[in-house]
């Protein structure tokens, strides 16, 4: 069974045993996370969402994207910065749709 869930102002299609990484989470790790923001299932579509249809998680485990540069410039001005990101994810394994 598929499905696509809300989360961090994203949407993502799962299914049972996926693994994907979404947004911080405010969840242990070792913990189960439950998705109840379920946009579509293999047979329902939502209005914006699926009533009753919820998604459950494993959360693996917290860490942080690889650093990324942001730098501002600007010509003639003798202006410039440079400056580092690093988001936060949690890793998710999908244990169980319930539709």
């Amino acid at each position: 069974m598929k499905a696509v869930i809300e989360t961090g102002g994203k949407q993502y299609r799962v299914e049972e045993g996926s693994v994907i990484y979404v947004e911080k989470l405010d969840a242990e790790a070792g913990k189960k996370y439950v998705f109840d923001k379920v946009v579509m299932t293999d047979d329902k579509i939502g209005h914006p969402y699926v009533n009753g249809a919820t998604v459950e998680a494993k959360v693996e485990k917290h860490g942080k994207n690889k650093k990324i540069i942001v730098f501002h410039y600007l010509p003639k001005k003798r202006s410039h910065k440079k400056q580092g990101h690093r988001q936060p994810y949690t890793k998710l394994v999908i244990t169980k749709i319930n539709a």
